[in-house]
This record gives C-alpha cells, structure tokens and sequence, in this order.
C-alpha cells in the first residue's frame, strides 16, 4: 500500500511527466532525478544542496545542469523559487500555494500554510500604478529547534 505521500510524489511526477511533453522537453534520467531531489528533499534546498545529492547517482553531472534543470523547473510551474536576502536561492517542489518561515540562525525554511495571507489587501497607490500577480509572505525569526538549542 502507497502512503499519502508517494501518491502525492507519484502524481507530482506524472503532471512534471506531462508538463514537459507539454513543452516539447526531452525527458531524461538526469532531469527526472533532480526534479526527485527536489521532492524528497525536506529542507527547500538550494542549486549546490541538490547537486550534491544527485552527483551520488550521476558522477559527472555538472553543477551548471544542475543550475539550469531548477531555473527550467521554475519557468515549467513544478517548483518554485525562494529568496532570501544575502541567501542563495532555494528551491520548493511544493508549488500549491503556501508561505514561508526561515529561520535567521540555521537559515532552515518551513512551509506556512495560512489563507489568510493569501488574501492581504494591496495598498490603493500600488493597485493603482501595478498589476500585483501573486502575494507571498516570508517570516522570519528564530525556529524552534534552534531556540530549544539555545534555551531563549
């Protein structure tokens, strides 16, 4: 019997299958594994955490496949991008709608998932001169393992 999360890793695996045949992208081993990197990967990580992960399967990756898979998985809509300030870019396979916390000290991120954010109200001289196209909200403070670790 498959857990609730194969299923839901199968099926992410199924729509990136479809996506790519969508957009006339060659499907190969290497691009597979990283986009399963990405999904396995707990920690929303970043272009050198994945190749270190992938060059375990596949030696002769390089690092700059490995840049360009994840920038093309962003522009396909299977993952998204998170920066943070004076931060690398992360990476997230979870592409339905949430938020994040990043913690200051071990720069670990965590999913927020709180509908509310979604629907902040956009200042009127903003909607007025834009044309806002998503909200996203960062947190960021100290997490709780850090702050267990630390006792404050």
């Amino acid at each position: 019997m498959h857990s609730v999360q194969e299923k839901s890793k199968e099926k992410k695996l199924n729509t990136f299958k479809d996506v790519c045949k969508q957009h006339n992208i060659k499907l190969t081993p290497q691009r597979l594994i990283i986009y399963e990197t990405l999904l396995d990967h707990p920690e929303h990580p970043s272009t050198d955490m994945v190749y270190q992960c992938v060059r375990k399967t596949f030696p002769t990756i390089s690092f700059d496949t490995v840049n360009r898979t994840l920038l093309t998985l962003h522009e396909l809509g299977v993952a998204n991008i998170i920066e943070g300030t004076g931060n690398p870019k992360r990476y997230d396979g979870n592409v339905v709608k949430h938020h994040h916390f990043q913690c200051v000290k071990c720069k670990r991120i965590i999913d927020v998932f709180y509908t509310e954010y979604n629907s902040l109200p956009i200042p009127q001289d903003i909607q007025e001169k834009h044309r806002v196209q998503d909200i996203t909200v960062r947190l960021q403070g100290v997490c709780d393992q850090c702050r267990d670790r630390s006792g404050k």
